[in-house]
């Protein structure tokens, strides 16, 4: 014989289970401290400018 189960409660799991899943892919996405961002957009530009000064003349 099957098991019974309450549907409300069943659906209200999987709506608490979707939750959570929202939750931890925001958390991954915009979970980063001020310095974090900070620190990463300084590296961004360190490294265009690192690159921009590597880069050769085309008229050489």
């Amino acid at each position: 014989m099957a098991e019974i189960i309450n549907l409300r409660m069943a659906r209200k799991a999987r709506q608490r289970d979707a939750a959570a899943r929202g939750a931890a892919e925001n958390r991954a996405k915009f979970g980063r401290s001020r310095a974090e961002r900070l620190a990463a957009e300084a590296e961004a530009t360190r490294a265009a400018r690192q690159l921009d000064g590597a880069r050769r003349d085309p008229t050489d």
